[in-house]
């Protein structure tokens, strides 16, 4: 089956087709960005969908769910959303923490896996896996230092945005982990595709996991009052 997965939730806009079970990547496109991912988005669908032969054969639609940009991962997922209902296919949602892991979950590591992504302001968005793909930790939002508590056991393997921060105060308290000192700023959008091919739609909803509520709120006082019919 052919599968188109979207990515809007961190620092890149991608879009992929990909068929399964071979894994081709029939098309791709990925641009590195902070903000503009509403413009992006639809542009990169065209190419890739005029590349691999048009939206007939798509068995379903895939999308980041987050945790990420508040409103920049609900570009994916409405787009995702608009393209299911048309073309009468699932619609799939995938973790960018499950996303950041999988490729080294896939190489059956020698360490556990731990994912933080930078949340601002001294927090990460953090998950951690056992060897065999098990959630050990979270997802949840947490300090820095809460989540470099979390690993003082055995070896571990950080990735993601904010792998570099927790990897710092990790061994600060004695921990051994494995980072790079580059991190990608999003998920390689294949790996968004192969799990959301390999997942069940039953339990895999298209629905924004934000583990932080919203920083805007409605106003409690200084409204306007109502006229009167």
């Amino acid at each position: 089956m052919r599968v188109l997965a979207l990515d809007t939730a961190l620092g890149a806009c991608s879009a992929a087709v990909v068929a399964f079970p071979s894994g081709e990547v029939v098309a791709s496109r990925s641009v590195a960005m902070d903000r503009g991912h509403a413009e992006a988005l639809l542009p990169m669908v065209r190419d890739v969908i005029g590349e691999s032969g048009g939206f007939g054969g798509l068995a379903r639609i895939i999308a980041t769910v987050g945790p990420g940009s508040f409103t920049g991962l609900r570009v994916a997922l409405s787009a995702a959303r608009s393209f299911g209902l048309a073309l009468r296919v699932p619609v799939v949602g995938v973790s960018t923490l499950t996303a950041f892991a999988a490729p080294i979950l896939a190489t059956g590591p020698r360490t556990s896996v731990a994912v933080a992504i930078d949340a601002r302001h001294g927090s990460v968005f953090f998950q951690s896996f056992w060897l065999d793909g098990k959630k050990a930790v979270g997802p949840a939002l947490m300090t820095i230092e809460a989540a470099a508590a979390t690993l003082s056991a055995g070896r571990v393997q950080l990735v993601g945005t904010g792998a570099l921060a927790v990897a710092q105060a990790a061994r600060a308290i004695g921990a051994e982990v494995l980072c790079d000192e580059e991190q990608a700023a999003a998920p390689d959008v294949f790996w968004v595709a192969r799990l959301g091919a390999a997942a069940d739609p039953a339990y895999a909803p298209p629905r924004p996991l934000y583990l932080r509520a919203a920083s805007a709120v409605p106003q409690a006082g200084g409204r306007i009052p109502r006229v009167p019919a």
